[in-house]
């Protein structure tokens, strides 16, 4: 199945391509340095023939053309395209100073933000104008502070400046050493720091094992007492009197005294 798959073209001994004719695919209607592109409208116009609304995002197959003018080295495009209600031709061109398109010709442009930022300076600016025409002190306000933004804008850019110098071409034994050192530093720091904690929990320790000793002693009494069972008093036997002796003296016994008669 391999070897019926043709790949490769015969070319005769005798063939020379530069007898070749090529085939011109350029519309006739297409002027020279110009190519159809798929696009979107990056605006929203208005047709002036028709009154049409084109909104932003409809696709069109926009002819592109080269334009022999530029910006800061930008070089600037035109484009053409047909309106979907009434086919008549309309032309924008782009705007690389205010990043935004132009529309030239057979449309107006509906909305416009930039020219909204032009409009905010210019109505700040105659502000600004009218309010230091009879002020002297507001105007010299002014100034100052227009001074003091550039000076602090000059000081930013300097320090930045000086920043770039110092890391453009950096040694590598300063930067070993100045890791070094500041691992140094913070071994320090957390030896100091451990340090200092070992100390309090010395001076700490003991008090508190004191306390909770005798607090604990303290506790042990009192569960004790509260277990203990109440031990009964011996009870206190009554002295003996003569009566009682003489009565539980056995028989045959003869006590060592007299016992003395009761005076009626």
């Amino acid at each position: 199945m391999a070897e019926r798959k043709v790949l490769n073209k015969y070319y005769p001994p005798d063939f020379d391509p530069s007898k070749l004719i090529r085939l011109n695919k350029q519309p006739k209607d297409r002027p020279s340095g110009g190519y159809v592109v798929r696009m979107m409208l990056p605006m929203s116009v208005q047709c002036n023939t028709c009154g049409e609304y084109l909104y932003i995002g409809t696709k069109f197959n926009m002819r592109k053309e080269n334009l022999t003018e530029y910006y800061l080295g930008i070089q600037i495009f035109r484009f053409y395209f047909k309106c979907t209600r009434c086919s008549s031709e309309i032309t924008m061109k782009t705007d690389p100073k205010n990043s935004d398109y132009i529309c030239e010709r057979g449309a107006t442009r509906n909305y416009e933000p930039w020219r909204d930022i032009e409009s905010a300076v210019v109505a700040y600016k105659k502000k600004r104008l009218q309010e230091e025409e009879g002020d002297a002190m507001k105007s010299l306000e002014n100034r100052t502070f227009d001074s003091k933004r550039e000076m602090d804008i000059l000081d930013a850019l300097n320090e930045i400046k000086l920043e770039n110098r110092r890391y453009a071409n950096p040694d590598l034994d300063k930067v070993i050493e100045m890791v070094s050192r500041n691992k140094d530093l913070q071994l320090d720091q957390t030896d100091e720091e451990k340090l200092a904690k070992f100390r309090k929990r010395k001076t700490i320790e003991p008090q508190e094992d004191k306390s909770e000793e005798n607090t604990g002693k303290e506790e042990t009494k009192k569960e004790e007492k509260e277990f203990e069972e109440p031990v009964p008093k011996p009870k206190e036997k009554p002295e003996p009197t003569q009566e009682s002796k003489t009565a539980n003296a056995p028989l045959g016994f003869k006590l060592p005294f007299k016992l003395k008669a009761k005076k009626k």
